[in-house]
């Protein structure tokens, strides 16, 4: 017998409900309780107006305490994300600031030049030095090699979305100064100084904010972030950037059209080290 279709509330429940907590890191139970609801607003499982799970449903799924269930959800409140009220729990208030980003991940060139006509970029570190292991193997130059590094903040109307990194050979790094990546996307200063973008490869995961990568995106230290890696490479097959960006889900959102099989055929995925491709049926 097929199974209907979940209540939204009820599969909201149940997604915290089968979130594992850990004892053995550094993060107080409270505060992974706090993290996990907090995600939970952020990405529409909870949304305004919605009550969360009470203290005795926090006790009774993260076999927690109630003092701990209560302090998670009292820093909610302290964050101004919900409104607690005795007799009548927990209710969420966030609303977001605007809708998030949308970037193509099929267009990544168009898309590129469009974000930077509609957001601010701050440089907050730009300079050189001798390339490591993982970055000498993506942009397949000696390990030592000069290479230029420039860690970017991007930024629209609700505030900071990205942290991008990126690493481009030492030549082409000399090519422009710190204050033209605040204007320019990286892409048409690497075109000025004579590179064709043919292709670029990319893999997008997950990781959770550290403490510096926190401050400038103003969220949470240990907060879900979309990370992206990518590759660009020229007309020569010769690698010219590799970019490692970190984004918050709640203010910038990646997606991607397939239509077609051949277009479906092309994007590859990895599960236990194993490529694998999707096709079309």
């Amino acid at each position: 017998m097929s199974r209907g279709k979940m209540p939204e509330s009820e599969a909201a429940d149940e997604a915290v409900e089968t979130t594992p907590l850990s004892g053995a890191g550094r993060s107080p139970l409270y505060h992974q309780i706090y993290m996990i609801l907090r995600d939970g607003i952020l990405n529409g499982t909870y949304r305004p107006g919605e009550l969360l799970p009470s203290e005795h449903e926090i006790t009774r799924r993260f076999g927690v305490s109630r003092i701990t269930a209560a302090r998670a959800l009292d820093e909610l409140a302290a964050a101004g994300m919900v409104r607690r009220r005795r007799g009548h729990g927990t209710e969420v208030t966030y609303r977001p600031e605007s809708p998030p980003l949308r970037g193509s991940v099929a267009n990544w060139l168009q898309a590129a030049a469009s974000m930077g006509r509609v957001t601010r970029v701050d440089v907050v570190e730009f300079g050189y030095g001798p390339a490591n292991d993982e970055e000498a193997d993506a942009l397949q130059v000696e390990a030592g090699a000069e290479v230029q590094r420039s860690v970017r903040v991007r930024s629209h109307e609700a505030g900071p979305f990205s942290v991008l990194t990126a690493v481009v050979p030492g030549a082409l790094g000399h090519t422009y100064q710190p204050a033209e990546l605040s204007g320019s996307p990286l892409l048409s200063l690497l075109e000025r100084a004579g590179v064709t973008v043919d292709r670029a490869q990319q893999v997008i995961t997950a990781t959770l904010a550290t403490h510096p990568v926190a401050g400038l995106l103003d969220t949470e230290v240990g907060a879900a972030l979309i990370k992206l890696q990518r590759v660009v490479v020229d007309t020569d097959g010769r690698p010219v950037e590799y970019l490692t960006a970190l984004y918050r889900p709640d203010r910038y959102r990646l997606e991607m059209v397939l239509t077609s099989a051949e277009t479906v055929s092309s994007l590859g995925g990895s599960v236990d080290g194993r490529d694998e491709r999707w096709s079309r049926r």
